[in-house]
This record gives C-alpha cells, sequence and structure tokens, in this order.
C-alpha cells in the first residue's frame, strides 16, 4: 500500500479521535498532543505502538520526545516507510 500524507494523516486521526474521544475535526497537522489534545504519557505511548504496528516503523524514545504535532507523527511515518522501500527496491 502506498502511503501519502492525507492517507497517514487520515488514519492517525481517526486513531487520536478512538482513543481519545474527540471529534475527529478537531485534529489537524498542526495539532499539538500534549496543549491541544491533552494526551497523556499513556496516549502518546499507544500512538507510537499504533504507528509501529501499522507502518512496521520503529520509533525510539529520543524519536517519540521530539514529536509534539501531529503533523510531525505524519511526518516521521512517511520518512521512515519511505527509507524502508528505498531498502527494499535496492536490494
Amino acid at each position: 500500500m502506498a502511503l501519502d500524507r492525507p492517507t497517514v494523516l487520515s488514519l492517525i486521526r481517526a486513531h487520536l479521535a478512538d482513543e481519545l474521544e474527540i471529534d475527529p475535526d478537531l485534529i489537524q497537522g498542526s495539532t499539538r498532543f500534549r496543549e491541544d489534545l491533552e494526551a497523556d504519557s499513556l496516549d502518546l505511548y499507544t500512538l507510537v505502538q499504533e504507528l509501529e504496528d501499522s507502518y512496521g516503523v520503529k520509533m525510539s524514545d529520543e524519536q517519540a520526545a521530539r514529536i509534539l504535532t501531529v503533523g510531525q507523527a505524519v511526518d516521521f511515518v512517511l520518512e521512515s516507510t519511505s527509507s524502508v522501500t528505498t531498502t527494499h527496491e535496492r536490494e
């Protein structure tokens, strides 16, 4: 499945809306996890696990700590999956 920004954003929005019990329309790329969504450490840990399981990416604690907005999470997934695809294409 080819991933693009709208697809990944949509999937992350759906996950966060379900996890935090909020309207997905309130979640945009610029939405901040802690300040705007009031997500706590467990919510963020769950999101990281979801990203790793859904997209096959690995995120260190340091990387996770630098991701402050939904858009940054989308960028991480796109960068991680494109590097995996590129690596596999070269083999």
